[in-house]
């Protein structure tokens, strides 16, 4: 009769453990799916940081092969739509270039014939409140 008892009260008890299992399961391979998603967003992010140093080293190689850190209006304009190109560009991407023509020491333009070049973008997945990525590399044509 004991045995019977202790039989009765274990009914039900594998259903609930698999059940649990199942649960941890399911846990972990969410887990994993995160993760996953996690790491394709860095890899994208780090594709993109790669891209725009790559644009950058673009218009900055036209620059020295002029020798000259002011470009025409047509490369200038052929490059930031290269910049801003679905296909060859970044997300949300805009390229700019300024050039130090005056010694101005409030905003870090003491050296003239200084170019700053400038990339932003904004990853699609990002929200609009985030502030965007930028790359900035400065050349000095002697």
């Amino acid at each position: 009769m004991k045995h019977t008892a202790l039989a009765h009260r274990q009914h039900g008890a594998a259903l609930l453990e698999a059940l649990i299992s199942i649960l941890l399961f399911s846990l972990g391979v969410l887990g994993i799916v995160a993760l996953q998603a996690k790491a394709t967003q860095f890899s994208v992010d780090s594709e993109d940081r790669t891209r725009a140093a790559l644009l950058a080293n673009q218009i900055v190689s036209q620059m020295w092969a002029q020798q000259s850190t002011t470009l025409d209006a047509a490369t200038l304009s052929s490059w930031k739509a290269q910049v801003s190109a679905t296909s060859s560009g970044l997300p949300a991407g805009d390229g700019d270039v300024s050039l130090c023509i005056e010694v101005d020491l409030k905003n870090d333009c003491e050296i003239l014939g200084l170019a700053t070049v400038t990339i932003s973008w904004k990853a699609p997945w990002r929200k609009s409140a985030e502030q965007a990525n930028s790359y900035v590399t400065k050349v000095m044509i002697p």
